[in-house]
């Protein structure tokens, strides 16, 4: 089985497209791991033939979207090999995004994977990558300046909005649309930067039991939330688009039509028409604004994190190859200590099982051991060379074992092989006694 991924990201392709791409997610949920965020759509999985997959994905998708098939098929690139793990740990770790080390995607990483697994039982080598992917996220988090810097998406808007408004945090009156992931990150800021009077309203229903937890108040209609807002961050990603004529209408009815108001539109699918922003007083500040005005990280920081990355990414390619033979190494140790058991079966029924016997037994099986202790080493040096085919075809044709195709063990079930339970004495010493 070979680790691909599919890749659609804001780099190649617009936002629009990434969203549409998005809404077939549950199609492909129940077999591949789905990384869906406002800014990418990519699918990890494992497959004897990834262009075989992908064909079967872009398929799928073409039909829950809507999407034409080869739109679908040249929006995502295929990765294999070691490009999958240096594409994800660069994505866990905030280099891949619109704003270079963005907090959000590490935790947008683990439930991925946390998501996959409610819903199939993933492979263990898929497991291992995004496990490793947080791990090189945590790396570059603590020892680069990226991490220092608590970049986000939320905070680069939050700040073009006070770079447009003459109100002080304290003072403005906020309105967060949606309860998902973003929305707490964007809660939790306002707090932080002083806002007190922070609103929350969700078409789902679960606004209260979010807001109570976060410190602010719940809405129960969007035209109670919005109000006399003077900052209003959509991130809920619904079905429903606010349109310019809905906004006008609350505000003209509030009494604060020609007031100004920053609208941040931070939802994938877009929760605001764009044409709101051609209403008196709003300004409208999207993904694409975000993604234009995100600062550039200092250089140095830049290739610090590129440095663990990459390094990650190559031991997590050389894991893989060691893992690869791991199941020829438990095949030839058992293939050797069955030749070994059915010798001592032989000599154990002739002479039964007298001191000299056991002295012999314990001495053969060290030896064959320390027999064995070269070909092992050998095995993970052709593995980590990308030669676990020769060696494996060696084995068949000097002992003609066959290998079963099945998942590499990990160490432990090595370990386990060699220090098996011996096995016991076939003579009845009793009745012949």
């Amino acid at each position: 089985m070979v680790l691909f991924s599919l890749v659609a990201t804001h780099a190649d392709i617009d936002l629009e497209t990434v969203a549409r791409l998005s809404v077939g997610s549950s199609a492909v949920s129940n077999s591949a791991v789905v990384l869906a965020t406002c800014n990418r759509f990519e699918i990890y999985s494992a497959a004897e033939d990834p262009q075989l997959a992908k064909d079967r994905f872009v398929a799928e998708l073409a039909t829950v979207s809507g999407l034409p098939a080869p739109l679908v098929d040249s929006a995502f690139k295929l990765l294999t090999g070691s490009a999958v793990a240096e594409h994800l740990f660069s994505v866990a770790s905030g280099l891949d995004s619109a704003v270079v080390g963005e907090r959000e995607i590490a935790g947008q990483v683990r439930r991925a994977l946390s998501d996959a697994q409610t819903n199939f039982a993933v492979p263990g080598p898929l497991v291992r990558l995004f496990q490793t992917a947080s791990r090189a996220a945590k790396d570059v988090g603590s020892q680069t300046a990226l991490g220092s810097q608590g970049r986000s998406i939320v905070s680069v808007a939050l700040d073009l909005a006070a770079d447009s408004s003459a109100l002080d945090w304290a003072a403005r009156k906020a309105v967060v649309y949606g309860t998902g992931a973003y929305a707490g990150v964007t809660v939790a800021l306002l707090h932080e930067r002083g806002v007190t009077d922070v609103t929350v309203f969700s078409a789902s229903g679960r606004a209260a039991e979010f807001a109570a937890a976060r410190g602010a108040h719940a809405a129960e209609s969007l035209a109670e939330a919005l109000g006399d807002a003077d900052l209003v961050i959509g991130c809920s990603g619904s079905d429903h688009r606010i349109a310019a004529a809905e906004l006008g209408t609350i505000r003209e009815r509030s009494g604060v039509s020609g007031s100004p108001l920053s609208v941040i539109d931070l939802a994938l699918s877009r929760d605001f028409d764009p044409a709101v922003a051609e209403l008196p007083g709003v300004e409208l500040l999207t993904l694409e604004t975000v993604r234009l005005a995100a600062p550039s990280e200092q250089e140095s920081a830049l290739r610090q994190a590129q440095v663990i990355v990459s390094q990650a990414a190559a031991d997590f390619e050389l894991s893989i190859a060691a893992r690869s033979v791991d199941t020829a190494i438990v095949a030839l140790r058992k293939h050797t200590m069955a030749v070994l058991d059915a010798e001592m079966e032989r000599v154990r029924a002739q002479h039964g099982c007298t001191a000299a016997a056991e002295e012999v037994e314990f001495a053969l099986r060290r030896m064959v051991k320390q027999l064995l202790h070269g070909p092992t080493v050998r095995a993970k040096e052709l593995a980590a060379a990308g030669q676990q085919g020769e060696y494996i075809a060696a084995l068949q044709a000097l002992y003609g074992i066959e290998i079963e195709a099945m998942e590499p063990q990990i160490p432990a079930a090595v370990e386990s092989a060699e220090s098996a339970t011996q096995p016991t004495c076939p003579v009845d010493h009793d009745q012949s006694a």
